[in-house]
């Protein structure tokens, strides 16, 4: 077994991190409470288990790899990579930190160090499990996606357990075979078109992390691709870590009602308009506002 010491800027709270959002319960990833495991394949095919867990003496993480064989430099400086991607170790928030000074519903985000959401390791599984959370339950969409992961992971090789399938695997399997057995239902077509993309070199979704469209450019480009609307456009641009746009959604407009409206109906737009003051923030400001307090 390897470890790896991964430093974070402060603050950073890796507890909170990864209980930001239900990702951390969709497979490849487990969590334990203490640790968040996943499977990963890498760009060399070798397939490896990661667990991640957080550090007394370090602000940051300590990554614990297990693979069959010893791994070359440049597999492990793939895993440091994708582990400060979904973490994000390196992102910048001393602007949003500042602000949250000033507002008692979020001063907990910087004495609690929260502010940073777990995402995966690539932006093509993000699109992927976004999509499996469109009208449906949480309950159905971890079980879309845990079949994908199933059905078209590669195996790791010391245990029963598989990493999130390529977009060449899920693009052989096809549309029929995603909407009969993983049970994708009308997701099928969407998602088998974006890996044919992706598998084919025609759609860079990885060159998002870096991209540099403006906001409004890049959350219209999102929602060209087929099966993300304005929704789940919102919710990818929050995993790249463009915070601009809210993802709006009956549990969104039920919150900002009871506390800003008096339980009154609210529009999107009367939403969007509440958090509109946190600009290029307003997204973290909703996510991590206190509603309870």
């Amino acid at each position: 077994m390897m470890r790896l010491e991964l430093a974070a800027r402060p603050p950073f709270n890796f507890q909170a991190t990864v209980r930001s959002h239900g990702w951390r319960r969709l497979a490849p990833f487990s969590w334990d409470e203490e640790r968040l495991r996943r499977v990963e394949r890498l760009s060399t095919g070798r397939v490896v288990k990661l667990a991640i867990g957080g550090s007394d003496e370090l602000t940051g993480v300590i990554v614990a790899i297990r693979a069959n064989e010893a791994l070359t430099d440049g597999e492990v400086g793939e895993i440091e990579g994708k582990v400060r991607w979904m973490l994000g170790l390196e992102e910048e928030l001393t602007d949003f930190y500042g602000l949250c000074e000033g507002e008692p519903a979020l001063r907990h985000v910087v004495e609690e160090g929260k502010g940073h959401i777990l995402r995966s390791p690539t932006v093509y599984e993000d699109v992927v499990k976004t999509i499996c959370t469109t009208n449906c339950t949480w309950r159905q969409t971890e079980g879309m996606v845990g079949r994908l992961v199933e059905r078209l992971g590669e195996p790791y090789p010391l245990e029963p357990l598989k990493a999130f399938p390529t977009p060449e695997a899920v693009a052989e399997a096809g549309e029929n075979y995603l909407k009969q057995e993983v049970r994708m239902g009308y997701r099928a077509s969407s998602i088998a078109q974006l890996s044919r993309q992706v598998a084919s070199g025609d759609l860079d979704l990885e060159g998002l992390k870096h991209s540099s469209l403006g906001t409004a450019e890049l959350y219209k480009w999102l929602k060209s691709i087929k099966g993300v609307g304005q929704y789940a456009a919102a919710h990818i641009l929050s995993l790249l870590g463009r915070y601009d746009y809210l993802g709006i959604d009956t549990w969104a407009r039920k919150l900002v009602s009871e506390r800003f409206f008096d339980g009154a109906p609210v529009t999107d737009e009367e939403v969007q308009e509440v958090f509109a003051p946190w600009g290029k923030w307003r997204f973290l400001a909703y996510w991590f506002w206190d509603w309870v307090g």
